[in-house]
């Protein structure tokens, strides 16, 4: 008899096991990552329309307006804002993420973002 050629059921199973358990993993985590982008780029926008007199509660209030548009629950309060030694406006954002995988192992990413150039 020629070799065989093919897939078996125990090598069909194992990687099935692995594509699912990476689809389970990419489901939880792309909507964290998407969020996190979402956050930079309002920040991005607020600096960008802020003016160079523009106070920290204006900028928080653009912020939180923006994150309304953007339907996510970040608050303002979690921001830095300070100017550079230029007197340009920079946002910091620092956070941590915990994604709940399975009974109680968490996945926790930590993120950080700036509008320093």
């Amino acid at each position: 008899m020629k070799k065989q050629q093919g897939v078996a059921l125990s090598g069909l199973l194992m990687w099935s096991f692995i594509l699912v358990i990476g689809a389970i993993f990419g489901m939880k985590i792309v909507p964290a990552t998407i969020e996190y982008f979402k956050i930079k780029k309002a920040a991005e926008s607020v600096v960008a329309k802020a003016g160079s007199n523009a106070t920290v509660p204006e900028l928080r209030a653009a912020f939180d307006r923006q994150m309304q548009i953007d339907n996510l629950e970040f608050s303002s309060k979690d921001l830095d804002i300070h100017k550079n030694t230029r007197g340009a406006v920079v946002i910091s954002v620092d956070y941590e993420k915990r994604i709940p995988l399975f009974a109680n192992v968490s996945l926790v990413i930590d993120y950080k973002a700036s509008t320093a150039e």
